[in-house]
């Protein structure tokens, strides 16, 4: 079964590049984060045409979390299990995780898989920055209280956290700001440390891997990026992965992509194959960076 997570920065701007996407790496489940849409705006029609079932949890202008399946959804949690709480600030977003659509589980082909999608932080020590540590702090005791270390689990998204300096391109321009500082990096630890692993480091040791670049000043080709979305597993389904990428050429292109670029690990058996376009680009960014 392969399982991926992508933030997509917008569902209806990018659903070309999603469906394109599906057809070229065959996904069994896809996690996306950041849809941007209300539940009744999600677009069910084209992932049924294309195989897929889909779940989604929205809100409308920001944040929304969705799983599309072809191997069945049930058992659907979205939001820890509780409804939305009205924002009191509807006017900022990112500052009341519990009133923002950023989770949502499913069981698919045996194993529960989460969709998940951290609030960004914005600047440290900030409002928006405690409402982060506050989300991972709920997202830990819903993991306490919802599940063991036992089950099969995958946990996905853009966790908007780089858990190590091998994770960003440049510690020394990173430090200081959100996604590196210790009560974030230690807050994703945490979840590891309830029985998680980070499937992608399982495969790949690797250096300047990233699956999130700023569309500014050529970050992209210059690889100034961060790996900030991850896929965590539990015990039983790390002994699974076989496999595990991320898909630089979907980052490039037309329509516009993502910032972010899909992850994807591999249970039991290698998936369809694709060219996740690394090893012709190292050269090329070395190039550039001399």
């Amino acid at each position: 079964m392969r399982i991926a997570t992508w933030n997509v920065n917008s569902l209806r701007a990018r659903l070309d590049k999603v469906t394109w996407w599906l057809e070229r790496a065959k996904p069994d489940v896809l996690l996306m984060q950041e849809t941007k849409l209300a539940d009744a705006d999600a677009p069910a029609d084209v992932f049924r045409a294309a195989g897929y079932d889909l779940a989604h949890h929205g809100e409308g202008r920001w944040n929304g979390v969705a799983i599309a399946s072809r191997v069945g959804i049930a058992e659907v949690v979205a939001n820890f299990g509780e409804p939305l709480q009205r924002a009191a600030t509807p006017e900022a977003g990112d500052d009341e995780p519990l009133a923002e659509a950023r989770m949502l589980s499913a069981v698919c082909g045996g194993v529960r898989v989460v969709s998940l999608y951290a609030p960004n932080g914005r600047i440290v020590d900030s409002p928006f920055y405690h409402a982060k540590l506050a989300w991972y702090a709920r997202l830990a005791r819903w993991l306490e209280e919802a599940a063991t270390p036992a089950d099969a689990m995958v946990l996905g998204g853009d966790y908007n956290v780089a858990p190590t300096d091998e994770d960003v391109w440049d510690p020394a321009a990173c430090h200081g700001g959100t996604h590196v500082s210790v009560p974030e990096r230690s807050a994703f630890a945490h979840l590891c440390a309830w029985g998680l692993t980070d499937a992608y480091r399982l495969h790949h040791r690797e250096p300047a891997r990233f699956t999130w670049w700023d569309y500014r000043a050529g970050n992209f080709h210059k690889n100034f990026g961060m790996r900030i979305d991850h896929l965590l597993v539990t015990a039983s389904v790390a002994g699974r992965v076989v496999a595990a990428e991320i898909d630089r050429e979907a980052r490039k292109g037309k329509p516009v992509p993502s910032d972010h670029t899909p992850l994807v690990v591999d249970l039991d058996e290698a998936g369809h194959p694709f060219d996740a376009g690394w090893a012709d680009a190292e050269g090329r960014i070395a190039r550039r960076l001399r």
